[in-house]
């Protein structure tokens, strides 16, 4: 099964109807078939985001827990390429969030994303090879 990684600006805006992007993001969701992975940063963000209503942040969790999307686990040995992507993109910069996003790109070879942050037009899996973006 196809896979795509989602960051937590869609995820963020699809429980926040007041955000500029809840409509194309509500839409990709919905007609989305394939299986959406992200990391428990990017969840973890978007609780963050989503703090000026407990609702909103009870939703996305509800959703998360019924299997709308996965999250893939970070461990330690995923930490030390972590802290190099950080490095190599520090002039932008780059985010734990995202660094974890790039990293499971790159762990299970996954190059498309869900994201409404142009710095995955940036980033690169294993060095060279680009980001497709399926929302923005």
């Amino acid at each position: 099964m196809k896979r795509i990684l989602i960051d937590s600006g869609p995820i963020i805006a699809l429980f926040d109807s007041s955000d500029k992007y809840h409509q194309i993001s509500r839409s990709f969701i919905k007609n989305n078939p394939h299986e959406l992975i992200t990391s428990l940063a990017s969840v973890t963000e978007a609780q963050h985001l989503l703090d000026f209503n407990r609702n909103a942040q009870t939703d996305c969790l509800s959703w998360i827990i019924s299997g709308a999307i996965k999250v893939e686990e970070i461990g330690v040995e995923d930490l030390i390429r972590i802290k190099a992507l950080i490095i190599k993109y520090a002039d932008m910069p780059m985010d734990f969030a995202d660094a974890c996003l790039v990293r499971l790109g790159e762990k299970y070879q996954i190059d498309e994303v869900a994201t409404i942050d142009s710095d995955f037009d940036i980033y690169r899996l294993n060095k060279h090879q680009t980001f497709r973006t399926v929302l923005k």
